[in-house]
Order: structure tokens, then sequence, then C-alpha cells
């Protein structure tokens, strides 16, 4: 499990759990441990199958536990969550661009960035990166990390992690985007 950055390699690993995992609601059950552990399992495909304005959902926040992990939950499923997702649009089937939608202001695309298929910082196997780090965004958004993999059919997880530039993400939370639908 991780403690304190995305990319220790010698904390233990837990376990994944025993059920199936299919809805962006079985990933939001999970805490941090378990989502990790799932990524862990995820594999990439093409970027093509993020193409659209998939289902997103922020799942877990690390450090956050018991009730304020519940009422968290709770908040970002609702349909006033600030952030809606992410929309995707690959050239090809290993590099794109994407944009944060957030429903703010009766609906704003804010925060672009590219994708491309790189070692991922958790445990460096391949994983689907949104590199934010491009002149449009503000330095702190510049800084964010987020990685996916495709757990289930349609259905990608991903860290959000903080990259100060040391070469060590600190991992912030969990977040989901089903693209069944697209």
């Amino acid at each position: 499990m991780l403690e304190t950055t995305a990319s220790t390699t010698t904390a233990s690993i837990p376990a994944a759990p025993t059920t199936a995992v299919r809805t962006l609601d079985d990933l939001a059950a999970l805490d941090v441990a378990q989502l990790e552990a799932i990524y862990r399992t995820g594999k990439v495909t093409s970027l093509h199958a993020l193409d659209g304005s998939p289902v997103c959902r922020m799942l877990a926040i690390r450090g956050v536990t018991g009730v304020p992990a519940t009422v968290l939950r709770s908040f970002a499923a609702a349909s006033f969550f600030p952030w809606a997702g992410k929309s995707f649009e690959a050239k090809s089937d290993g590099e794109g661009s994407g944009i944060n939608r957030i429903r703010l202001g009766g609906g704003l695309r804010w925060f672009p960035f590219q994708t491309r298929v790189e070692p991922s910082a958790i445990d460096g196997a391949p994983c689907i990166l949104l590199d934010y780090d491009h002149a449009p965004n503000p330095k702190p958004i510049r800084m964010i990390r987020d990685e996916l993999r495709e757990v289930a059919p349609g259905l990608f997880l991903g860290p959000a992690m903080l990259d100060r530039g040391h070469g060590d993400p600190t991992l912030i939370l969990f977040f989901a985007c089903d693209c069944s639908g697209n």
C-alpha cells in the first residue's frame, strides 16, 4: 500500500477485492488500498477506447476514512458535484488530448491535458498518462499527474497525484471513467 508517495516500490501491495468490479459504484465502495490493488491489475488499451465524454467520478481520497469518506463518496456521486469528468479525443492508439468538464457557470471546460502511454509512477507498468504540464494551465494544475488503466470492459481507474518535479509524485486520490456508454 502506498503511504506517502506514488512511486514507493518496497511497500506491501494490498490484495484485490474478491468480487468483480464492473461499475463506478463497485469502485466507489472501495478504499484507497483496494483501488490501488485493482489499478495494478489494469491494462492499457487504445486511447480510442476513451474517446468522448465518459461518466467519471472521484472515488476515494488518501487518508480520508470512515464517515468522512462515506460523505465524500456521496458528494462525488451527486449531480451537483463540481467536477463532471473528462472528455477525451485520441489522435492515435497511443496519443491524444482531453479536458476536464466542470459544472460551474453552466458547464465549463478547463484544464486541458495531453494523453500518451508511459510508465506509471505507481508501479512502472504502462499506463495512460494525462499530462497537464502545458502553458494554458496554471502552475498548480500543471503539477497534477493523472493516470488511467482499464480494469473492466470500458471502465478506467486511475490515481491523481501531485508531482512537484522531484520524480516522486504524491498520491492524492483515485478516480474512474466509465466509457462503456461512449
